[in-house]
């Protein structure tokens, strides 16, 4: 891995000083992991953000099927997800008495996709662990200081953050690679997040595109 993924990798790995007394080594993972991934999400969603809040105020009042509804939101957000909370990721902690509050509101307002992928890590769990443990408000604050919008780590580079993240916690969980299990809806929204900012090519009929290194190895783990 490159310095530049490294740099990226070892600032998300830096959150295991918080949690360091509170939660073991072999526990990192769920609390490191969904926050990598909320993260993320918030970043891709950032630029259309308030295209999606001016859509679903439009469609307040329409009396639309709820799967119609679904795509105009998607369509305004640009990707296969969305989130229609007027909180942002990065303002989270501005109401440290209320962080976990907003967390969970902010997380309420993800189309239905992206909550299950949370639900898979028993992501309410760990926020309610480090709310009682003093530690939501510092984890939420070291998250918000990174950039992860695609513009700035790229696809290929996200994958090799999953990566080195992944194998951190294989190793001090003293699992193979083989042991180490992540869901089928946690890996289908990590290649949604890596081919984010390709989807129209890779989907747009009569356009081929090679399968990249880092999503043939995600795809390998289903």
């Amino acid at each position: 891995m490159s310095g530049n993924h490294q740099k990226y990798a070892d600032f998300i790995w830096s959150v295991a000083d918080l949690l360091r007394g509170d939660y073991r080594q072999s526990e990192y993972g769920k609390v490191i992991l969904p926050f990598t991934v909320l993260r993320r999400i918030d970043c891709v969603l950032e630029p259309t953000k308030k295209d999606v809040l001016a859509e679903k105020a439009r469609l307040k009042d329409a009396l639309l099927p709820p799967r119609l509804v679904e795509i105009k939101l998607r369509n305004a957000s640009g990707a296969s997800f969305y989130n229609t909370s007027p909180l942002e990721f990065g303002g989270l902690g501005a109401d440290s008495d209320n962080v976990a509050r907003n967390l969970r509101s902010y997380i309420g307002g993800f189309s239905p996709g992206a909550v299950e992928v949370l639900e898979k890590y028993r992501f309410d769990e760990q926020i309610t662990r480090l709310q009682e443990s003093g530690l939501l408000y510092l984890v939420a604050s070291k998250f918000a200081e990174i950039d992860l919008h695609p513009d700035v780590v790229d696809n290929h580079q996200m994958g090799y953050v999953f990566e080195e993240l992944i194998r951190k916690f294989s190793e001090i969980s003293n699992e193979t690679a083989g042991e180490h299990f992540t869901p089928r809806e946690v890996i289908r929204l990590m290649v949604n997040l890596l081919m984010a900012p390709d989807d129209r090519d890779v989907m747009t009929p009569g356009i081929v595109r090679p399968l990249k290194k880092k999503l043939r190895t995600v795809l390998s783990a289903v």
